[in-house]
Formats: C-alpha cells, structure tokens, sequence
C-alpha cells in the first residue's frame, strides 16, 4: 500500500509515539528521553529511521512475503531505543563530526577522515548495536557492510568528499537497520 508523504509522517508519529510509551515501561534499560536526542542526531547527519526501515524491509522479505514497512520501523525504533545502541550512535556521531571540525589529532584524524580500510573500529561500535541480536546481527551486518543497500551507500559516498567524515555513520546505520532484521526474525522463528 502506497502512502503519500503527510500520511506516511503522520503514521509513523503515532507508532513513535506508541512505541515509546510502550518500550519505556517494558525495560529499563531503554531510554525514551535519549531516544529522542539519538534520532535528531541520525537524521540531522542523513540517516532517517525511514531509511533504515526500508533496509530492514529489504533484508527481510524474502523470508517472510507479508511483512510491512510499518513492522520494520517499529524494529527500528526499538533497537534505537536500547541505550547501549544509543551509547553506541553517540559516539560514532560524535567522532564524524570532531573530525569534520579538526579537533582530532593525528595520526587517528587523517584514518578517520579518510575512513581508513584498516582501521576497523567503526565496525567495532557497529557490532556492539547488533551484538543485542546474536549471531544472525553480525550475518546481517557483514551483508549490508559490504553491499552498502539504500542510505548506507549514500552515506558511505558522501563521507569521502572534502571536509565530510562518515566513518562511523554508515556502519551506524547499516548496524541498526541489521539489528532490526535480526528482531524480526527472532520474533518470527519457526
């Protein structure tokens, strides 16, 4: 079924809504006020949770034809939610954007800003978000690592320009949206 813009926001605002309420009396280790900050950073940077919704999608129709865009964004925002996934988002952000502005020293700035292949920590943090979601997290991360679907490789080509850094935003995402699939299949095991 097909949404026209407004519907789809209005949609989506109600299953945050929803979502937020529901997950924040359900576990305490998520933190519905710092889910907040997390998803303004994300999408200030590029990365809507609608993007990583459609990553989620894609990852996991094939295994299960009736899933909904509406059921991925949910797994979205309850990965995004976990307060170590939101550890997680803000340091990664956090390095992007001290790198953008020249206040990391060298040798690591020069790694960073040129998302270094060998430098492998921005993988690091990505695994702590799908480590939630056990082994089949870290398969789906390695998939959309190396495919780079959607926003991912958008975000991935973006922060190789000048003055951009990336390094950690794409696997970011990338590990969220995996995360998502991972719950979905975890909830929907034969």
């Amino acid at each position: 079924m097909m949404y026209n813009d407004t519907t789809l926001k209005m949609k989506i605002r109600i299953l945050e809504v929803s979502m937020i309420e529901k997950y924040k009396e359900e576990n305490r280790m998520n933190d519905a006020k710092r889910y907040d900050v997390v998803v303004e950073r994300l999408a200030l940077r590029g990365a809507k949770l609608e993007d990583m919704a459609q990553i989620t999608l894609d990852l996991q129709i094939k295994y299960l034809p009736s899933l909904t865009f509406e059921l991925c964004l949910e797994h979205v925002q309850k990965v995004v939610m976990k307060r170590e996934v939101q550890n997680a988002v803000l340091t990664g952000l956090e390095l992007d954007e001290l790198t953008e502005k020249g206040l990391i020293s060298e040798p690591l700035a020069e790694m960073l800003s040129s998302d270094y292949g060998l430098y492998g920590i921005d993988e690091v943090l990505a695994l702590a978000i799908v480590n939630v979601y056990g082994s089949i997290g870290f398969t789906n991360f390695g998939y959309v690592d190396k495919t780079k679907p959607g926003i991912i490789g958008k975000l991935d080509a973006e922060g190789k320009k000048d003055g951009k850094c990336n390094t950690f935003l794409d696997d970011i995402v990338g590990a969220i949206s995996a995360a998502a699939a991972s719950s979905i299949a975890h909830r929907f095991a034969k």
